[in-house]
């Protein structure tokens, strides 16, 4: 099974989690390389730009869609044998101690 991690954090909250331990990210890599199939950092939002068509017209905002304290920051693919590998993949990424990582299945039809 294919799952998407959306890794989101608030780079303006205050946490009570000390930041991530220089290195902390490369041994999460190697951790789960067997699964993992892509992932990377994204731009900041300055960099965003949201497009929508209304009315046979392309209409595009700058910055993020969401309304959220909460940015996605980055993603990786992973392709577990469950739910439950891939939760358990989640709860290790640095980012789940001070942010948040969605874990979305891919639609499968």
């Amino acid at each position: 099974m294919k799952f998407m991690l959306l890794i989101c954090g608030n780079p303006d909250a205050v946490s009570t989690e000390p930041p991530e331990e220089p290195g902390e990210i490369d041994a999460w890599l190697r951790d789960v390389e067997a699964v993992r199939l892509d992932g990377n950092q994204l731009a900041s939002v300055k960099d965003a730009n949201t497009v929508r068509m209304r009315g046979g017209e392309r209409l595009v905002t700058a910055g993020p869609f969401a309304e959220t304290q909460e940015q996605i920051a980055g993603y990786d693919i992973i392709d577990c044998d469950s739910l439950e590998q891939a939760l358990d993949i989640a709860a290790r990424h640095p980012v789940a101690r001070t942010g948040m990582v969605e874990v979305r299945p891919f639609f499968t039809g």
